[in-house]
């Protein structure tokens, strides 16, 4: 009995060992794994300054835009209260959209602007907001959200920064947007009177007349509204918008 006893102790002592060292390896496993994941995650911090530089780097000599932006990025990660931050934060703007990353520009410009509304470069950021859904207007037949988008996004340019050199730009880009949204206009209405919905080809050819009046797409407009109000009976209304088209467009 003794010797079974001294059998029995011996093995609940290895067990309880073995336990031990299952545990302590456990845990030795899990810093070890900390210790590489902190290593491959975490890198370290790097001058504002070094960062800056090798953005303008890659966007300047290496025509790497996407690539510059990102740098640009990790100044603004890294240091966000710096002055380089503002700086890299306007030019991550500008790289995004040389690399017609347009969506990455949008967000970087509208982040500068409610951040530095006050700054020098606050007119150029609401510009390159404007200017990014202006290069993706689409063709006339699809629809025009981006165009109506830029629209309004150069008018900002040329609400709140008028004397800005991106004033004159954004006016500029503005009128070719709307007269793309008053062919848009037209291209419905006509399609509209094709099929004899007089009714609603007049409402489009009028908001040309009354909405994009300084654009190409006036002169037609009158002429299809003379015509479908003759084609409605309409006499006196034909007669006027004939006036117009004739006082107008000799």
């Amino acid at each position: 009995m003794a010797l079974r006893s001294l059998a029995v102790e011996g093995l609940e002592r290895c067990a309880r060992a073995a336990t031990r060292l299952a545990a302590l390896l456990i845990v030795a496993v899990a810093l070890c794994a900390c210790s590489m994941f902190d290593k491959d995650t975490i890198a370290p911090e790097e001058p504002a300054d070094k960062l800056y530089n090798e953005g303008l780097y890659l966007l300047n000599t290496k025509k790497d835009a996407k690539g510059a932006a990102k740098k640009f990025e990790e100044v603004d990660r890294q240091h966000p209260y710096s002055e380089w931050a503002r700086k890299a934060l306007i030019m991550s703007a500008f790289a995004y959209y040389e690399g017609n990353a347009y969506e990455d520009c949008i967000s970087a410009a509208r982040r500068y602007v409610t951040l530095h509304p006050g700054s020098p470069d606050a007119a150029y950021a609401q510009f390159l907001i404007g200017a990014s859904y202006f290069d993706q207007m689409p063709e006339i037949s699809r629809d025009q959200e981006r165009t109506e988008k830029a629209v309004q996004a150069l008018e900002e340019v040329v609400r709140k920064y008028p004397n800005s050199e991106y004033a004159v730009s954004a006016k500029r880009k503005i009128e070719i947007a709307r007269d793309q949204l008053a062919g848009k206009e037209m291209d419905i209405g006509r399609q509209l009177l094709n099929t004899r919905n007089y009714t609603g080809a007049i409402n489009r050819f009028k908001q040309v007349v009354t909405r994009y009046q300084r654009t190409r797409h006036v002169e037609e407009a009158l002429l299809r509204l003379t015509e479908t109000y003759m084609a409605l009976g309409i006499v006196e209304e034909a007669q006027t918008s004939a006036a117009v088209l004739g006082h107008n467009f000799p």
